[in-house]
């Protein structure tokens, strides 16, 4: 292992494959950020498996943090079936839903998952649908869930419908997922997301990412308060990995590419294996320790089966009611907003322009096309790009479309397996919490990094920022803390307002929209100024806008598809890159499995293709 060698090697995205290259000696420039070097050969398959299994765990992390927390409001039998079928249905949806959104999507290197924008609305539908004889005005929630619980102990009679109950309001929640993606979809076809998108400056995407990486700040912290000596463990290999290592490149031998002689190839595996070195250790440890934190709600007998084919009405079709629909709206907005912001970040990341309308229509129309498929396999949980994996692109510094495509592969593997999906419960519930901490503190760094775009000293700058940020924060803290229950007379309107006023990241969102868009301001001043930060060269400045027009190809159509954009209805054009965009300039995007360099630095061409070269 050597802190410093002659010819290391680095990723980056560099036309139509990854590649592996060394680089010539640095030119002296500031060592205070790191570097990563354009590619010319292809990725190989061992590396991109490995960072592919390190997106399965921070997904997995997701869908348990998720899963656990829906299962935990449900009394004691209130999940008719194996939580781990439940999981398998998940993976399977989340897997078919990454593999759409990278193939014809946003084409962005982006993992599908549920997020708090599902879990929320799920939470006050179970927590409403309670039984009638407990159903008081003016009582809190938990008060509620408690005395549901206790009741449905109690009551196991035939006479008892208190379970019934229960099952009724997991039905609701599906349907609410199938109603949020049908009406995604609709939004992405139409086009409306897309142009709105357009009119987010800094302004609004710095207080949304800033108020997504605080969001899940309780929740991290439950999950780490079960054992916060492996939570703490996680955490600080992550950090030594990611960063006081990060300098660090080893031999990589069995990933030495064909096409090259060198034996002097190195790569800087802490940092690009800084998730799964962590979780597999701790996991490891903690297993010879004795010490297994495992939620007994998702560890549940029966023992699942090792093959298992998820298909549509299996335990119980979804219900379709007023209170589902509501709730499905309130789903449908706050997913498109984060996966909106989603798109922003995984693009600022790989140094990518802002996402066009095309792509931002197309992703969230298949996005929505996998929340109908969760709901359809009766699962609680919709689809939505994920910030914790974008987190995770960010601390290993590398995004790869193929990666992507892999890790959507391997989640189908675990949906078809419930025995194998079952498996990743067994990892500790603090490390799970630990590996959300750190990368929720990475989408929460690059929101404070958002800022300096803008006039962050203007105090109109000032207003917006601060305002968005807090009353995000407070308007949720409000109705949870609130004695009385929100209540207009009408059950699913108090749902669409619950779920809504309840949502950070849309509340962050629409505050951030409507105060940049109706306080007087100039484009410098918000940010939307076409010209570079000072501290870029001419020459700097010119490279760098070369690059962009070269990867603003990335957001257009696959090649296989693009003959089709003449046979699209007129009303669907939304979906096709207009003529004059970068993207279809040049006969399309290039093929799945780039490597994005996330740190900016001065770029040229690379000698064998057109790929970018960052030196130190």
């Amino acid at each position: 292992m050597s802190r410093s060698h002659p010819h290391p090697i680095q990723l980056r995205s560099v036309g139509s494959q990854d590649v592996l290259v060394p680089l010539p000696p640095p030119a002296p420039q500031n060592h205070s950020s790191h570097s990563w070097a354009s590619l010319c050969g292809p990725l190989p398959w061992g590396l991109s498996c490995l960072l592919a299994l390190q997106h399965i765990l921070v997904l997995a992390s997701l869908l348990c943090a998720s899963h656990l927390l829906l299962l935990r409001s449900l009394a004691p039998g209130g999940l008719s079936y194996s939580p781990s079928q439940l999981l398998a249905s998940s993976f399977f949806s989340c897997g078919v839903s990454t593999v759409l959104q990278t193939w014809m999507g946003s084409r962005l290197p982006l993992v599908q998952a549920p997020s708090l924008e599902f879990l929320i609305p799920a939470l006050v539908l179970t927590s409403r649908k309670l039984p009638l004889a407990i159903e008081t005005p003016g009582n809190c929630e938990y008060k509620a869930r408690a005395r549901a619980s206790l009741l449905l102990r109690l009551c196991r009679g035939p006479g008892c419908h208190g379970l019934e109950l229960w099952n009724t309001s997991l039905q609701e929640v599906s349907g609410a997922v199938v109603v949020s993606g049908l009406l995604q979809g609709t939004l992405g076809l139409l086009g409306s997301p897309g142009h709105l998108f357009r009119h987010c400056g800094p302004l609004v995407l710095a207080p949304s990412l800033v108020v997504a990486g605080l969001s899940a700040h309780r929740e991290v912290a439950q999950f780490c308060s079960t054992h916060w000596g492996l939570a703490l463990l996680v955490i600080l290999l992550m950090v030594v990995c990611s960063q006081h290592l990060g300098s660090c490149h080893i031999p990589a031998f069995p990933w030495r590419p064909a096409s090259t002689s060198s034996t002097h190839t190195h790569l800087p595996a802490f940092r690009l294996l800084s998730v799964l070195i962590p979780v597999t250790c701790v996991w490891i440890t903690s297993a010879l320790l004795g010490v297994s934190v495992v939620p007994l709600e998702l560890s549940a007998p029966p023992k699942a089966p090792w093959f298992w084919l998820p298909h549509p009405g299996e335990w119980d079709w979804p219900l379709l009611t007023p209170r589902a629909l509501a709730a499905g709206i309130s789903m449908a907005l706050a997913a498109s907003t984060s996966s909106l912001g989603c798109y922003a970040l995984c693009g600022r990341l790989l140094h990518l322009p802002p996402p066009p309308p095309h792509a931002c229509s197309r992703g969230l129309s298949l996005e929505g096309l996998g929340s109908v498929l969760a709901g359809l396999l009766g699962s609680p949980m919709g689809t939505a790009s994920s910030f914790p994996n974008v987190g995770t692109v960010s601390l290993i510094q590398a995004g790869s479309r193929r990666v992507a495509h892999l890790a959507g592969l391997l989640c189908v593997g675990l949906g078809l397996s419930p025995r194998l999906a079952q498996l990743l419960t067994s990892i500790p519930l603090p490390v799970l919490g630990g590996v959300l901490g750190v990368t929720q503190a990475v989408v929460l760094s690059t929101g404070f990094s958002s800022f300096h775009l803008a006039d962050i000293d203007s105090g109109r700058n000032v207003f917006i920022v601060g305002f968005s940020i807090f009353m995000a924060l407070l308007l949720p803290r409000w109705f949870r803390e609130a004695p009385v229950l929100l209540s207009t007379g009408w059950s699913p309107l108090d749902v669409l307002l619950h779920s809504l006023l309840t949502e950070p990241i849309f509340l962050a969102g629409l505050l951030g929209f409507l105060l940049e868009n109706t306080i007087p301001g100039t484009r410098l001043e918000r940010g939307l100024g076409q010209g570079l930060p000072s501290p870029f060269t001419g020459q700097e400045a010119q490279m760098l806008q070369k690059s962009r027009e070269k990867a603003a190809q990335e957001y257009g159509l696959p090649f296989p598809t693009q003959n089709l954009c003449p046979c699209i209805p007129q009303r669907l054009c939304c979906l096709c890159p207009l003529p004059e965009d970068p993207g279809d300039e040049e006969g399309g995007s290039s093929e799945p499995g780039e490597m994005s360099d996330l740190l900016p630095g001065s770029e040229e061409p690379c000698s064998s293709r057109e790929g970018l070269r960052s030196q130190l």
